[in-house]
């Protein structure tokens, strides 16, 4: 079998593509490159370099590779820019998941998993949040996740066989050229911040939680790829659940992961609150057990664990 990887140049997706390749799956990465970047993609895999906007262009890389499966990740995942540029997310999350789609249902791919969030959620008010609980978006970016999961299930009732990956707060990494350097995600900015000396920011201490600070279930990047690859290597097997939410059933504060990584670098920093962000949450953590019920996995990695594999 061969695997299109959309967003395979990303942080995530080329831990994604790793995990595929050392498990003996044949890859393709298709990428804009505007996140990804070509350092990222393994000597010997074929990189497209275009949009999940562009149809021809997908169905012909779909059809010149022999493509079977497509584990998308390609998208936006900001929640401070989707709040700015909702119309940027709208196109990119739901147009570009719908196209993606069309294409592989129309060159008779069979096998669909994909990368969705737990943004879809929301506030739900619940400390473990299960994937039968309704999901009410707090941030265009969460809504336009969950608007791709309907379309993903629109094509399951096709006879595509597809599952939606729900997962956490994706850290960490498994080799320096693959780490992640976003500006979006809370671990590079407080290591960036740290290396230029500048003080963290915490966006509110006055949520409804033990120090006040947000509460997240974070999970290494190392065990979200191989959610990806066992969730591949089910499907072709075998039906899966249409969603699976992909965590470690833990949650941290975000004052904890900062206090973490001054303590790891050595720095003597002290972190400053400032004022909430549009979007966010108090707490939001994953109830894990379908997945582990059906995936076999059983996620443990700590705060510790996750920050120490970004400065080792």
């Amino acid at each position: 079998m061969t695997w299109l990887i959309t967003g395979g140049a990303g942080y995530i997706g080329s831990h994604v593509v790793s995990a595929l390749a050392a498990a003996g799956h044949a890859t393709v990465v298709f990428d804009d490159l505007s996140t990804g970047k070509k350092s990222r993609v393994p000597a010997g895999v074929p990189l497209v370099v275009g949009s999940i906007l562009d149809g021809d262009l997908l169905a012909s890389t779909l059809r010149e590779h022999g493509i079977t499966g497509v584990v998308h990740l390609a998208a936006k995942k900001s929640v401070a820019e989707s709040v700015e540029n909702p119309e940027l997310y709208e196109l990119t999350n739901v147009v570009g998941t719908e196209t993606v789609l069309a294409a592989a249902h129309a060159c008779g791919v069979k096998y669909f998993v994909n990368s969705s969030s737990a943004a879809v959620y929301g506030e739900s008010g619940i400390a473990r949040v299960s994937e039968s609980d309704v999901a009410i978006p707090a941030s265009p970016y969460g809504a336009t996740k969950l608007a791709a999961e309907g379309i993903v299930d629109r094509y399951r009732a096709l006879d595509m066989a597809t599952c939606s990956l729900r997962y956490f707060n994706v850290a960490g990494s498994d080799a320096v050229e693959l780490r992640d350097d976003s500006v979006a995600n809370l671990f590079p900015i407080i290591l960036r911040n740290i290396e230029e000396n500048e003080r963290p920011k915490i966006f509110g201490n006055d949520y409804e939680t033990p120090d006040g600070t947000c509460i997240r279930d974070y999970v290494h990047v190392r065990d979200i790829a191989d959610a990806h690859l066992i969730a591949a290597e089910m499907l072709v097997k075998g039906e899966l659940p249409a969603v699976m939410n992909i965590g470690t059933g833990t949650g941290s504060s975000v004052l904890e992961v900062v206090r973490t990584l001054l303590d790891l670098t050595g720095s003597s920093l002290e972190p400053e609150f400032v004022e909430r962000r549009a979007g966010d949450i108090g707490e939001l953590v994953a109830d894990v057990s379908l997945a582990r019920k059906v995936l076999g996995v059983n996620f443990t990695s700590d705060v510790r664990e996750i920050a120490a594999s970004l400065i080792n």
